[in-house]
């Protein structure tokens, strides 16, 4: 086997990306510190075709040296807006339609492997702050919260990983038909 060159793996230009289809997700960042954490989350929601993120509260936004060491670029490809309030962010997206589902920890959770997005769901995802989590008053304002199993002693992933594993798996049954043929 051979490692393929990045000019072989096809990609589109950051400038034809804006007119690619996104998958009907939007991320919400509430009061994430880590600008690393940040970073990853547009690069993960560029590499898997996210179409916002809201950058909520004490989360930093754009232009930032810290957000670009790890996003390599996506910051600039992905669309953001900034909330000073979380709660404000939530508001609306639920305005426009959306199904809002926080990723965290509570009672009457659903397991991120039994939750398959309704037909035509637009879908706002909240993750939480790294030690704090999803706040509890944005909890009470969700549609619906997933949760990650999780089988070893820890109880938590970092939150760059939880995006990377509920991105993944909400594009996956999403399947965007120019991915996967039926």
């Amino acid at each position: 086997m051979r490692k393929l060159e990045n000019s072989e793996l096809g990609r589109v230009s950051p400038e034809d990306f804006t007119g690619i289809e996104k998958i009907p997700v939007v991320v919400v960042l509430d009061n994430i510190r880590s600008c690393h954490n940040i970073g990853s989350v547009f690069r993960t929601s560029d590499a898997l075709l996210v179409e916002k993120i809201f950058l909520c509260g004490i989360t930093s936004t754009p232009p930032d040296k810290e957000i670009r060491k790890t996003a390599l670029g996506a910051e600039n490809t992905v669309a953001w807006a900034y909330y000073p309030d979380t709660l404000e962010a939530v508001s609306t997206l639920k305005s426009l339609g959306y199904t809002i589902a926080a990723v965290e920890q509570v009672e009457m959770s659903i397991s991120l492997t039994d939750y398959v997005p309704p037909a035509r769901c637009k879908l706002a995802l909240v993750f939480g702050n790294e030690v704090k989590g999803v706040q509890q008053e944005v909890v009470d304002q969700c549609d619906l919260v997933l949760e990650i199993p999780q089988y070893g002693t820890k109880h938590s992933f970092n939150i760059s990983v939880s995006v990377g594993i509920v991105l993944w798996d909400i594009f996956s049954k999403m399947r965007p038909s120019r991915f996967w043929k039926p």
